[in-house]
């Protein structure tokens, strides 16, 4: 494989001095030798394969929506209303049952990147295997509890109609089932990436989304034979091409990439050290992660009291707001992999003017979605569902999606710079202040003064502006560059 594309400016660069507390400020000085044409490639190599990647499997989850949406048809538009309520509802226990793996991701993530900085193939390798490892027998544990749990856990979010819960645990049940190659998959994506691997990740998660699309054609609406699920088609076909993503993404670490290579031979024996070290930076990122879920199961909990039309507007325009996550999230895979990889190097110059490149180009990306929802934002909504209410109360909440974009693009890169120098504490923290005390806190607050749906999207906004300034606060502080991931 050509290893070209995983080189960057950094690999021409000298080993830098070690970083100490003298040398913590921020600044937008480049490094001596360094253009900003350079650092923009390097930036742009990375994001536009994790942005495709990610743009077109939001767009199959949009595809998906709209699908379920359309159960009924145009005759019974309640029956779609009750499908997106259903997916809905299996939202936050999925992710809540996601939390210990995509924790443990974030360490494999920094620590491949810090190896890769290094040109250290065998510690990095080693730590994929461990985090395969981890997660095969994490994952195994979460499926069955997840199967058991179905029924509980979706009344638990607030279920009330037996037809809703019924479809909502079937939902759940297939996608529990198929949960490991799902997680065994992202394990491999963090770790492609981590060395600037993206490009492969698009490549088999493209495919897989449009084995998806496909097979929701035949198993929701029983096309060319295929059986009429509906919304356990929909469950299916996810974990379908979810599988096709894992043959792929094995099969390419197997044959290796140029750095990471898969050898059986080395055995997947824990490794107390590397185990360590995945576990400093991990735990943090699961203690954030898990406050993150009840925060959201919280705040999800409070709309679902709102009805179920109220609870499927929402879960309309969160799966719209996630669309606009792909820019934030696609260049914080290039900040996550250019600081880990600079810090690994002890370019702490080279890290701070990476991130602040990053920033750039996420802000000008972030406006084009701000007039696009400004926009169009009704119209986008009016694909879900044909609900009229739906649509009138959709729309004016897309003005909220979009006078979002900048600050949640800003946050997400920054937060991604962080977690590459292996500063999940901070990131935890942040987490707990906002998404589980000002947001729910903030939504039962204005629910019961009797804003409905719109008050609980301004309790959103407030959390999402005051946790984009505390990350940035974090980042200028320049503590990040201190932090040790490697025993």
């Amino acid at each position: 494989m050509n290893t070209k594309r995983l080189q960057t400016t950094l690999d021409r660069l000298p080993y830098g001095d070690e970083i100490t507390s003298d040398n913590l400020k921020v600044t937008r000085k480049l490094p001596d030798g360094v253009r900003s044409g350079e650092l923009y490639k390097d930036i742009i190599r990375i994001a536009w394969p994790s942005f495709i990647e990610l743009l077109l499997t939001q767009l199959a989850s949009m595809v998906d929506m709209m699908m379920v949406g359309s159960i009924g048809g145009t005759a019974n538009p309640q029956a779609g209303v009750q499908a997106l309520s259903a997916v809905g509802l299996t939202t936050q226990p999925k992710f809540l049952l996601m939390t210990a793996f995509i924790a443990m991701n974030t360490g494999v993530t920094a620590l491949v990147a810090q190896y890769k900085g290094k040109n250290d193939k065998e510690n990095a390798n080693l730590i994929v295997r461990q985090g395969l490892m981890f997660t095969f027998i994490a994952t195994i544990i979460l499926s069955i509890l997840g199967i058991i749990f179905a029924r509980p856990m979706v009344i638990f979010m607030g279920s009330t109609e037996e037809i809703v819960t019924e479809w909502a645990t079937q939902y759940l049940q297939i996608q529990m089932a198929g949960f490991l190659t799902m997680a065994l998959t992202s394990t491999i994506t963090a770790s492609l990436r981590a060395v600037g691997d993206s490009r492969t990740c698009m490549i088999y998660n493209l495919i897989a989304n449009i084995v998806n699309v496909f097979f929701n054609w035949l198993l929701i609406y029983g096309n060319l034979g295929f059986p009429e699920l509906g919304v356990a088609g929909a469950s299916l076909a996810t974990v379908i091409g979810q599988f096709v993503a894992f043959v792929m993404a094995l099969t390419v670490i197997i044959r290796g990439n140029g750095f990471l290579k898969m050898e059986f031979k080395l055995g997947f024996k824990p490794n107390k050290e590397a185990l360590g070290n995945m576990i400093n930076i991990g735990f943090p990122a699961m203690v954030e992660q898990l406050l993150m879920r009840v925060g959201v199961i919280i705040f999800a909990k409070t709309i679902a009291s709102l009805g179920t039309a109220a609870y499927a507007t929402h879960q309309v325009c969160m799966n719209i707001l996630a669309l606009s996550f792909m820019t934030g999230q696609a260049f914080a895979v290039s900040a996550t992999t250019l600081v880990g990889q600079s810090l690994g190097k002890r370019r702490s110059d080279m890290a701070q003017a990476y991130c602040s490149k990053t920033r750039t180009v996420g802000l000008i990306s972030a406006m084009v979605l701000f007039v696009i929802f400004i926009l169009f934002g009704k119209n986008i909504v009016a694909l879900y569902n044909s609900d009229p209410g739906i649509i009138e109360t959709g729309g004016k909440i897309m003005l909220f999606v979009a006078f979002l974009q900048p600050f949640q693009t800003s946050q997400f890169i920054t937060a991604g710079g962080l977690r590459g120098a292996g500063d999940t504490r901070s990131t935890a923290i942040i987490t707990f202040i906002t998404i589980l005390l000002m947001r729910p806190v903030l939504a039962i607050l204005f629910v019961r003064m009797g804003m409905g749906l719109y008050g609980a999207w301004l309790a959103f906004l407030c959390d999402q502006l005051v946790r984009t300034l505390l990350v940035l606060i974090r980042y200028n502080s320049g503590k990040w560059k201190l932090i040790k991931v490697q025993k």
